[in-house]
């Protein structure tokens, strides 16, 4: 017995053995024993420590040093990178969802490109929108206008939810300020200009195979009509009076004082989502072109902070999307509450990806894994997509995928000693894995399956294949990419 205890912690087999095991604990755990995410990371990582041999007092900490532990280290390490990013873009979100910033957006697209390009412009619109607001968000407010769109075109709903379901979900997968990057880009210590870079590479030609290419392909050969139920509701909401007694579209000039004060200008709101992707991208690349010990160098550097660009964008928002346009600061503040609300479990999902990885990195098994990996010819971004998207099929949740799959490969990639782009490229991986092949266990199946009137088999033949073109896709660019960064 000793001598097994002894190879499964001292050879890389053993250790590769645990790693294999602690996997496939995980998905029993969350798959068959229906146990929350993080409570399931957190009981698979105290047990890989214990097998690998780790003490209790370095696990759990001591009475003299309670803090000296993997267990609070390993999260308090990701959520003091991640917490304030999520929690400020969360709140960026729902001021942009609560002013009507999505339906300016959507409306002045749909006139620009005209009705024979409205598949394009709910796909544009999805692509923009979602950058700022989480996935099932941007459905509940955006699917009004899709079924107005695909009523006044007499064709088929999937030519008009497809193409924004797309720009919804590469954003919500591959850019911040969304958890899924957020958490990865922590994780493997890599900074959040280069996830937008090289998530946006990734995003973009998956959106336009997926959301352009093949919606188009598909909405030809499946009919689908528009609920008649849920069209009904969005002309009560296309109904609904204005203030000062105005009605209907109106005018979206955001100007104080006239009929445009219910939703705001679209120059605003596009102005809102750019400036934290700006500020952050301008204190990344204006360390690199910029004299180091110049002012200007400084001051990149501090207003291009994630948390420092959001917090400036939420402030911005609070005042010309709020304040300005007539809310009180009571209706300000439930607003950032209720956009907080779901934003708990995720970071507790977040804790506990990194607590596990803290612990596959103590006990050597990052370091096993990515030798075993060399050895037998295989790049660790390939590994991080396979496992990602095992995790995503066989659990459902798209940020546990990513927050599990992090932690196992993060010690890897420390050890490959990668660059900054090449790491972002694999945070890109592994988001791409965790979209693949969306079914009945994810709750965006059941969202698209409902708000479009999609029976199962149509959500699997429309959806499914869809969530698995931009995955495919995603780290396919970003596959490439990697070979020449």
């Amino acid at each position: 017995m000793t001598g097994v205890v002894s190879w499964l912690q001292d050879t890389t087999g053993g250790l590769l053995l645990l790693a294999a095991a602690g996997i496939a604990l995980l998905l029993v755990l969350i798959v068959r024993l229906k146990l929350e995410p993080f409570i399931a990371l957190l009981i698979v990582g105290m047990l890989t420590a214990l097998a690998a041999g780790v003490p209790v007092a370095e696990l759990t900490g001591s009475a003299q040093n309670p803090g000296d532990s993997l267990l609070e280290s390993g999260f308090a390490g990701i959520l003091g990178h991640v917490a304030a990013i999520i929690g400020l873009g969360t709140i960026l979100g729902a001021m942009l969802e609560a002013s009507g910033g999505a339906q300016v957006l959507t409306r002045r697209l749909l006139r620009l490109l005209g009705e024979h390009r409205a598949p394009l412009a709910m796909g544009l619109a999805g692509l923009l929108f979602g950058i700022p607001v989480f996935f099932d968000v941007g459905i509940f407010v955006l699917a009004p206008l899709v079924y107005v769109a695909a009523e006044q075109g007499r064709r088929s709903i999937l030519l008009y939810c497809l193409p924004l379901l797309a720009g919804l979900s590469v954003t919500h997968a591959f850019l911040p300020p969304h958890p899924g990057p957020v958490a990865a880009a922590g994780l493997l210590q890599v900074e959040l200009a280069w996830v937008i870079v090289m998530g946006a590479a990734c995003a973009i030609p998956a959106w336009y195979v997926g959301g352009v290419l093949f919606s188009s392909w598909i909405g030809r050969r499946i009919h689908v009509a528009v609920p008649e139920e849920m069209l009904a509701a969005a002309q009560l909401a296309r109904d609904k009076v204005r203030p000062g007694g105005t009605a209907g579209d109106g005018d979206d000039t955001g100007e104080p004082g006239g009929s445009g004060d219910a939703e705001p200008a679209l120059g605003l709101v596009l102005f809102i989502i750019a400036i934290p992707l700006v500020l952050i991208l301008a204190g990344t690349f204006g360390s690199i072109v910029l004299p180091e010990t110049s002012v200007a160098a400084g001051v990149a550097g501090f207003v291009g902070t994630p948390a420092i660009a959001l917090t400036v964008a939420v402030l911005l928002a609070f005042w010309l999307l709020g304040s300005r346009r007539g809310m009180t600061r009571e209706q300000i503040a439930e607003i950032a509450a209720v956009a907080l609300r779901p934003v708990a479990m995720i970071l507790l999902v977040v804790g506990a990806g990194a607590f596990y990885g803290t612990v596959l990195k103590a006990t050597g098994i990052g370091t096993a894994l990515a030798e075993s990996l060399a050895d037998a010819g295989l790049p660790v971004i390939f590994a991080a997509y396979v496992i990602s998207c095992g995790l995503r099929i066989a659990q459902g949740s798209a940020t546990a995928a990513i927050a599990a799959t992090a932690g196992i490969i993060g010690p890897t990639a420390a050890e490959v000693g990668m660059s900054q782009p090449q790491l972002a490229l694999v945070v890109a991986a592994i988001c791409a894995g965790s979209i693949i092949a969306s079914h009945v266990n994810d709750g965006g199946f059941w969202i698209v399956s409902r708000y479009f009137g999609l029976t199962v088999k149509d959500t699997l033949k429309t959806w499914t294949v869809l969530e698995t073109i931009l995955s495919v896709v995603g780290f396919a660019v970003a596959a490439i990419l990697i070979t020449v960064v």
